[in-house]
């Protein structure tokens, strides 16, 4: 079975967050912190992993995912960073 992570990156240097969902953790974060050569996660590197959730569906994944990027899934991001 295949696992979904959800996961929250943050770059102190920038104090940006991103969100994103993958089922490769590992290549994901290589790609934002290395081997991207286009997208937003490039301008703001180094990037630090803040949170990780793991899931059995993709389904849930994106769900999860798309709470982040609400108002209220952004408040919960400013608390962890607070942390």
């Amino acid at each position: 079975m295949e696992e979904f992570v959800v996961y929250i990156l943050f770059s102190k240097k920038y104090m940006k967050t991103y969100v994103g969902f993958t089922s490769n953790l590992i290549e994901r974060m290589k790609s934002h912190n290395i081997l991207g050569t286009k997208g937003y996660t490039i301008k703001y590197r180094p990037w630090i992993v803040l949170e990780v959730q793991f899931f059995g569906s993709k389904k849930e994944a994106m769900q999860i995912e798309k709470f982040y990027k609400t108002g209220k899934g952004r408040e919960l991001i400013k608390q962890l960073i607070a942390k």
